[in-house]
């Protein structure tokens, strides 16, 4: 199998435990590579137990990276790890940076180490529409959509989508980018939207809306991201960006009524509907009015199609969550109660 030893970093987070589960289930030989810090969560992995390798490790550290590249000898790197939650970025920019943009540096000089010594390498590095900015009402990112980040993490973003570039055509390393829309879908950290309204519905508590609720989202499955990833990494072309999107547009308001409505109908409250519960919040500062992605690319010269839309794909998560009680009670309990972020 091509690409058959694989690092992931930050594999125990959402994206990345969804791809680790993606890879094991392939036979793939897989090295996480995860600091472990509040979104990190070995649970999420419970089901490819013993079948993929851990190390607890700072990306920033370089010796740690040095040692970890030599090794294991991986054919290909997936770059996950990130501080990726907004609103704390917005309180904590420093640590967004250092791990982002600091973090991705260092693990471009294991991996060029690496490629000269073994010239099939890839890197291949995740990152987010939000690096391109903010869209009107029309229109869609696409590969050529020039950057213009509103956030400290979409910036840290941007600059570290520009380091793996550099190191491209600097240096020869074989690369590839992906630009990804909001991923959901089961095992994501309950400070995110779709989490966060589905187990404070479950405790009765307030759901929180930004604004008026307007800003538009375009929602992926995260299994669908994950199956694209792979294919980029199999047939993708080295030193291109593909942008991987769901075509599921909805505003926030409309993400928590839907939520809401499925649980009004698989888990009733005892008196009225969830949708009382919504909250107007004073919004965010600097909060993007719309994100959609284009990936035609994608579709048109990989093949990539996803497998859910997002009124499948929405049940599917909500129904995972009332399922698996284990994995989110400790988080709430332990990690983060619900409580509102980034008022900056």
């Amino acid at each position: 199998m091509k690409n058959d030893r694989c690092i992931v970093t930050g594999g125990c987070g959402f994206i990345g435990s969804a791809l680790v589960r993606h890879l094991c289930r392939q036979g793939r030989q897989v090295l996480v590579i995860d600091k472990l810090t509040y979104a990190g969560n070995t649970e999420s992995l419970k089901e490819v137990e013993g079948r993929y390798s851990l190390l607890i490790a700072d990306i920033c550290d370089q010796a740690a990276m040095d040692g970890a590249f030599a090794d294991f000898k991986p054919d290909t790197i997936f770059h996950l790890a990130a501080e990726s939650h907004v609103d704390r970025s917005i309180d904590g920019p420093g640590e967004f940076v250092r791990t982002n943009v600091v973090g991705t540096a260092a693990l471009l000089q294991s991996a060029l180490k690496r490629w000269r010594e073994h010239p099939d390498f890839v890197f291949q590095h995740i990152s987010t529409d939000e690096v391109y900015g903010s869209l009107g009402e029309e229109g869609f990112f696409t590969e050529k959509t020039p950057y213009a980040p509103h956030s400290p993490y979409s910036a840290s973003k941007a600059a570290s989508d520009h380091l793996v570039r550099a190191w491209h055509d600097t240096y020869g390393l074989p690369v590839l980018i992906t630009n990804c829309s909001n991923n959901y879908g089961p095992y994501h950290f309950p400070e995110k939207l779709i989490p966060l309204v589905i187990i404070n519905c479950l405790g009765e508590k307030p759901l929180p809306v930004y604004g008026a609720g307007a800003n538009v989202r375009d929602w992926l499955f995260v299994d669908d991201h994950v199956k694209a990833l792979c294919l980029v990494n199999e047939k993708g072309v080295i030193g291109e960006t593909y942008n991987v999107g769901g075509h599921n547009e909805r505003t926030n308001l409309e993400v928590v009524k839907t939520v809401c409505s499925i649980l009004d109908e698989l888990r009733p409250r005892s008196c009225g509907r969830y949708e009382d519960l919504i909250e107007y919040v004073k919004d965010r500062p600097g909060h993007d009015l719309r994100y959609a992605i284009d990936p035609a690319k994608l579709m048109d010269t990989l093949g990539w199609k996803p497998e859910e839309n997002f009124d499948s794909g929405i049940r599917k998560t909500v129904e995972w969550y009332l399922a698996n009680e284990w994995w989110w009670r400790p988080i709430r309990e332990k990690k983060y109660a619900g409580e509102r972020l980034g008022k900056g």
